[in-house]
């Protein structure tokens, strides 16, 4: 038996770090949403044992990988003994801030609950996913949702939120360099308390674009980790300035960077905008057209 299943990125239109956890991590409250573009996952049924092969060979397939640790924590949580072939097709750029390697542990517990009978129920997935990664947990949902905590807490939006944002029209955009999620986090932690929004501040934020039916999805744009990277690669405020004066869009970084997104009006020049952002970026810019999903 195989199974063909889409892996999709997402944007954290909303991303506030409220401050650091004795644990370690990082609070936040966040609203995210998955896109229509993705990677694709083949998922082959074996006897025994897990493999994964993938078309970008920057990419590493050994244990470390996201989607082989998810199928072993698969494997323990529901006593699992089958085995399965992954075959990867990356399409979300990697240093991106778009969860792309979560999004792939996710869809590989998804395929093997499948695969195997639907042993474990969907909290259950959720209790596996968390132990992953902060973002593991938000792919198993199939539209926008709040995060709290490290990101394992979510909750679904009031519909009238939703309707807002499912569907939206975005260009999401990266430079040739990544960031990482480490080195950002550490930015903001070396520049407490002033790098952090408190959690009264966040909800309060968040609340009133949720409780204004009228407020559109470009009112609830906001995103803290902004600051670091912004301050370390100057080449991401001045794109995002460009495109704000000369195409009056508000394009914001998702996560914790490199991407960047904008909300598109359905007569955007997206030929012109794409072309101004490898004027700016340089040709191996990556730049996909896509909607909230």
């Amino acid at each position: 038996m195989t199974l063909v299943l889409s892996s999709p990125a997402k944007l954290n239109l909303f991303l506030a770090i409220t401050g650091r956890r004795a644990d370690g991590f990082h609070d936040l409250v966040s609203v995210a949403a998955p896109l229509e573009f993705g990677d694709t996952l083949t998922v082959e049924l074996r006897p025994a044992g897990f493999s994964l092969e993938c078309d970008d060979p920057a990419l590493e397939i050994d244990g470390t990988n996201l989607v082989l640790r998810a199928a072993q924590a698969f494997a323990e949580a529901a006593s699992w003994t089958g085995g399965a072939h992954f075959s990867l097709q990356k399409r979300i750029p990697m240093g991106a801030g778009l969860g792309g390697g979560s999004s792939n542990a996710s869809t590989a517990l998804l395929a093997l609950n499948q695969l195997a009978g639907g042993v474990l129920t969907m909290e259950e997935l959720g209790t596996v996913a968390a132990t992953l990664g902060s973002d593991c947990p938000l792919f198993l949902q199939d539209g926008p949702v709040i995060m709290r905590g490290r990101g394992e807490s979510l909750r679904v939006p009031p519909p009238q939120a939703i309707d807002r944002l499912r569907g939206r029209r975005v260009l999401v955009f990266k430079p040739a360099f990544g960031i990482s999620t480490v080195w950002a986090y550490r930015q903001l932690a070396a520049g407490a308390p002033a790098s952090y929004l408190p959690s009264v501040a966040a909800e309060t934020q968040l609340m009133t674009w949720m409780d204004d039916a009228t407020a559109p999805a470009e009112e609830l744009l906001f995103n803290n980790m902004e600051v670091p990277a912004f301050t370390k690669h100057i080449a991401l405020p001045v794109a995002l300035e460009c495109l704000r004066e000369e195409f009056d869009l508000a394009p914001r970084m998702s996560g914790s960077g490199s991407a960047c997104f904008a909300f598109l009006p359905e007569n955007a020049p997206v030929a012109a905008i794409t072309a101004r952002i490898r004027e700016l970026w340089g040709a191996e810019a990556f730049v996909t057209e896509t909607r909230l999903a």
